[in-house]
C-alpha cells in the first residue's frame, strides 16, 4: 500500500513537472517566433525567458551584456520577452520626451524605481506625472543658478578640506599612496550632507566611510539583486532568503539615517541655517511637502548627488592618468589661471577641462545601464516602429556611448571630440549623449554636479601632480549593480603649489 501510494504521488509530481516543462517550451516558442516583439533581433534565449537577463544582473554584468548585444545586433535589441534596448539618438525623445496631444507618458518602470521604505513619493520614483512635477518645482529653487552662487562658499569649504587632507598625507609620507575613490566620496558626501541636512557627515574629518555611507553602497547592491524576485515571482522566495541579510539591512539603515537627519534639520531655527535644500525649497513651497516626502527625497539626494559625482571624478582621474598627453593639456590650461579664477563662474569657460568631463562621462558614465520605462497604455512609436504597451524600453548609456555607430574611435579617451571645429569627429552622433537623462524627468541636479566636479578636479590638478599606482592599472574594469562596484583607486600625489 505504501509503495503504491508513493508511486501514485511520484506519478502526479512527474505529471506536473512534465506540464511545467511543456508550458515553458510552448511559451518560449511563442515568444521567440510569434510574439509582437519577435521582429526585433537579439539572443533567442533572452527572448524566451527573463532568467537570462536576470543572470547577467546578479553577476554584475548588466551593462556589459547590453553593450555586447548592441555590438552584435545593432541599434535596437530585444533583451527579454518584453524588453527592448536602444542606442539611437532619436530613441531618447521617443521614450523619455515630453508628450503632447493627450499622449500618455511612458512611466518609470515600477520594479526598477520601487517605492521608498516609507511608501512616500520622491522626485526619483513618483509615477504620476503631476506628482513628479509638483515635487520637481519645489526643489527647482534649491538647484537654481541663484542657489548655486549661494552654495559656492560651502562647496569651497569642503574642497579646501579635501586639499588639506591630501597635503597632510604627503607631508607625513612623500611616498604615500592615497585612494582617490575614498577622497572623492568623502568630499561629495560631506557636501551633500551639508546641503541636504545643514551639517556634514564628517568623512573628510575622519578620512573613512561612516556606517551610513557603507549602507548606501550595500543598499544599492541589495536593491539590484531584489529586482530578480520582482521580475520573476517564482524566484522571490529564493532571492529574499538568500540575499545576504547584511545587504538588506543596509537599505533600511540608509533610510533611517536620512529620517534622523531630516528631523534634526527641521528642528533648527530657519533664520540661522545655511542655504540648504530645505530652506530654499520650503521658501518656495511651504507646507507642500509632507514629512514622509521630505524623508524620501533626502534619501534620494544622498545617493544621486554623491556616489555618481564621486564616480565620475574617479573615472576622469583614472582616464587622465592613463593618457598623459591629455593630462598635460588640461593641467596647462588650469595652471595658467590665478587661484581666485578657480571659481564656479570661471571654470565653465575652460574648453579643454570641460571637454575632459564630457569624454569621461562618455567613456565611464556613472549610470552605465539603461534606465527602464514602461510603454504607456495603447503603445507608442519608437524609432518609427510600433511598440506594444507594457514593454520595458530604455536607452543603454554605456552601449550607446561606446558604439562605433555613434562615435569615432569609441573606446579611446579623446576629449578633442568635444571641442568646437575639431577635425575627425564630424560623424559623431553626439545627440545620443545624455548622461543626465532626457525630458521632463532628467536630472535636476545636473548643474550642481558639474560645478562641484569642476571645482574639485580643477583644484586638485592646480595644486598637485598625480601618478597612477601599478596596482590600479586595470581599475576601470568593474562590475555594476545599478552603479559601479568600484575598487580602491591608488594614486601618488606630489604637491606643486602650496595648499594654504
Amino acid at each position: 500500500m505504501a509503495l503504491s501510494q508513493f508511486l501514485s504521488w511520484s506519478s502526479l509530481f512527474a505529471g506536473f513537472a512534465g506540464l511545467a516543462v511543456l508550458k515553458f517550451f510552448v511559451t518560449a516558442i511563442y515568444r521567440i517566433y510569434f510574439h509582437p516583439l519577435s521582429k526585433y533581433p537579439g539572443p533567442k534565449l533572452a527572448a524566451a525567458t527573463k532568467l537570462y537577463y536576470m543572470y547577467k544582473v546578479v553577476i554584475g554584468e548588466e551593462d556589459a551584456y547590453q553593450k555586447q548585444a548592441h555590438d552584435q545586433y545593432g541599434e535596437v535589441v530585444r533583451l527579454g520577452p518584453m524588453m527592448l534596448s536602444y542606442i539611437s539618438p532619436g530613441a531618447w525623445k521617443d521614450i523619455h520626451g515630453h508628450r503632447s496631444g493627450g499622449r500618455l507618458e511612458n512611466s518609470k518602470d515600477q520594479i526598477f524605481y520601487s517605492r521608498t521604505i516609507n511608501g512616500s513619493d520622491s522626485i526619483l520614483n513618483a509615477m504620476d506625472p503631476h506628482e513628479h512635477s509638483k515635487i520637481r518645482k519645489l526643489f527647482s529653487n534649491a538647484f537654481s543658478d541663484k542657489a548655486l552662487k549661494l552654495q559656492e562658499p560651502l562647496i569651497r569649504q569642503y574642497v579646501q578640506q579635501l586639499l588639506g587632507n591630501i597635503s597632510s598625507g604627503i607631508t607625513a609620507n612623500p611616498n604615500i599612496h592615497l585612494d582617490v575613490v575614498l577622497l572623492y566620496n568623502s568630499a561629495t558626501f560631506d557636501i551633500m550632507g551639508d546641503l541636504t541636512f545643514g551639517e556634514p557627515l564628517g568623512l573628510l574629518e575622519n578620512s573613512e566611510y561612516t556606517p551610513w555611507v557603507k549602507a548606501v553602497f550595500g543598499g544599492l547592491k541589495a536593491g539590484t539583486i531584489l529586482r530578480i524576485g520582482m521580475h520573476i515571482p517564482a524566484l522571490a522566495w529564493l532571492v529574499n532568503n538568500f540575499t545576504p541579510k547584511e545587504l538588506l539591512e543596509r537599505q533600511k539603515e540608509h533610510f533611517d539615517h536620512s529620517v534622523e537627519r531630516v528631523n534634526r534639520r527641521l528642528e533648527k531655527d530657519a533664520e540661522v541655517v545655511k542655504p540648504d535644500f530645505w530652506k530654499l525649497a520650503l521658501e518656495k513651497g511651504k507646507d507642500k511637502l509632507t514629512l514622509g516626502e521630505m524623508h524620501a527625497n533626502s534619501s534620494v539626494f544622498m545617493i544621486a548627488g554623491t556616489e555618481t559625482t564621486a564616480t565620475l571624478l574617479s573615472g576622469l582621474t583614472y582616464l587622465l592618468l592613463k593618457n598623459p598627453d591629455k593630462l598635460e593639456k588640461v593641467v596647462k590650461e588650469l595652471r595658467s589661471l590665478a587661484r581666485e579664477d578657480l571659481s564656479l563662474e570661471r571654470l565653465p569657460q575652460l574648453s579643454y577641462l570641460n571637454a575632459c568631463f564630457e569624454e569621461a562621462l562618455r567613456i565611464y558614465p556613472p549610470i552605465a545601464i539603461g534606465l527602464p520605462r514602461t510603454v504607456a497604455p495603447g503603445g507608442c512609436a519608437i524609432q518609427g516602429e510600433f511598440v506594444p504597451e507594457k514593454t520595458c524600453v530604455f536607452v543603454s548609456h554605456r552601449a550607446a556611448y561606446r558604439s562605433k555607430l555613434n562615435f569615432t574611435r569609441p573606446d579611446f579617451f579623446e576629449p578633442e571630440r568635444w571641442l568646437p571645429n575639431s577635425v575627425g569627429y564630424e560623424n559623431d552622433r553626439k545627440e545620443v549623449f545624455q548622461p543626465f537623462s532626457f525630458g521632463p524627468r532628467n536630472c535636476i541636479g545636473r548643474n550642481l554636479a558639474y560645478h562641484e566636479m569642476r571645482l574639485i578636479m580643477a583644484s586638485i590638478l592646480w595644486h598637485f601632480d598625480m601618478e597612477l599606482c601599478p596596482e590600479s592599472d586595470g581599475w576601470i574594469n568593474q562590475k555594476t549593480y545599478t552603479l559601479y562596484e568600484k575598487p580602491d583607486l591608488w594614486v601618488k600625489f606630489k604637491e606643486v603649489r602650496r595648499v594654504a
